[in-house]
């Protein structure tokens, strides 16, 4: 039985520090070049998403990351321009300050406090978004306890 044809897997990586900023990326290629993104990436052959995730965010940003906690599912066909993807996303929160550089497909990358008035590419403000509302009370007990 041959394989259906389906959507290409990605994930996406919402990654906060302790004073609550999000690392967001500038997107170096089409789509969306010098859009503000979450790092992320296509999963590979043999691959788990989570291995895809944690890959993606050392090569786009230099940042080991061990913990991931699932945000969710994105899976509106229109959300990339290139075709139907499917998006795997997580969050993690890094203790401290750690030390970020850009790599592979980003053009920069920061630390950003108030990224809400942002335009995001993809439907990254919404995952974003969900992440926080999903973190929000461990973020609180995060900031508190540093």
């Amino acid at each position: 039985m041959a394989l259906p044809k389906t959507p290409a897997l990605t994930t996406d990586c919402v990654i906060f520090d302790a004073d609550g900023r999000v690392l967001l990326i500038r997107r170096g290629h089409e789509p969306f070049a010098g859009s503000h993104a979450l790092p992320g990436g296509f999963v590979e052959l043999g691959e788990t998403v989570e291995a895809a995730c944690r890959r993606e965010v050392l090569e786009e940003v230099n940042v080991k990351v061990s913990e991931l906690t699932l945000v969710g599912v994105y899976s509106d066909p229109k959300r990339d321009p290139r075709g139907h993807t499917v998006s795997i996303a997580y969050a993690t929160i890094l203790p401290g300050t750690v030390s970020v550089t850009a790599g592979s497909d980003a053009a920069s990358v920061e630390w950003i406090k108030d990224w809400q008035g942002l335009i995001l590419a993809f439907d990254h403000a919404q995952i974003l978004a969900d992440a926080v509302a999903m973190l929000k009370q461990k973020l609180e007990r995060f900031r508190a306890s540093t």
